[in-house]
C-alpha cells in the first residue's frame, strides 16, 4: 500500500489541526483511503502524517496537489520546511 509521508512543523498546532480538518486539498476526492497524524514527542510542533492511497499514482498526485497548497498558503498556515515522501509499506503487523 503507498502511503504519503508528510513531515513539517508548526507555528501553532491547533491553528494547523483546525485547516487540516477544514481539508484544503480534499484527502477522500483524493484517492486517500486512511490518514494518521502523529507529533514528535521531545517537538511536538513536528508534525508527522500518513496518507494510505491505492496507488502510487494516486499519492504522486495527491503530492503534486499539496506542493501547490504549500506554495499558495503555506506561510499563512505556519508551514515551516514541508515535505513529503511516497513509500510502499511492506509489512505491518499488529501484537
Amino acid at each position: 500500500m503507498p502511503t504519503l509521508q508528510i513531515e513539517h512543523r508548526v507555528r501553532d498546532y491547533e491553528t494547523w489541526k483546525t485547516a487540516f480538518d477544514g481539508d484544503p486539498v480534499g484527502r477522500e476526492a483524493g484517492g486517500v483511503r486512511s490518514y494518521r497524524i502523529a507529533r514528535q514527542a521531545d517537538d511536538p510542533r513536528r508534525v508527522i502524517i500518513d496518507l494510505d492511497f491505492d496507488s502510487s499514482a494516486q499519492a504522486e498526485a495527491f503530492r503534486e496537489r499539496l506542493q501547490g497548497l504549500w506554495a499558495s498558503a503555506g506561510e499563512r498556515l505556519g508551514l515551516e520546511s514541508p515535505s513529503a515522501r511516497i513509500v510502499d509499506v511492506v509489512e505491518s503487523k499488529t501484537l
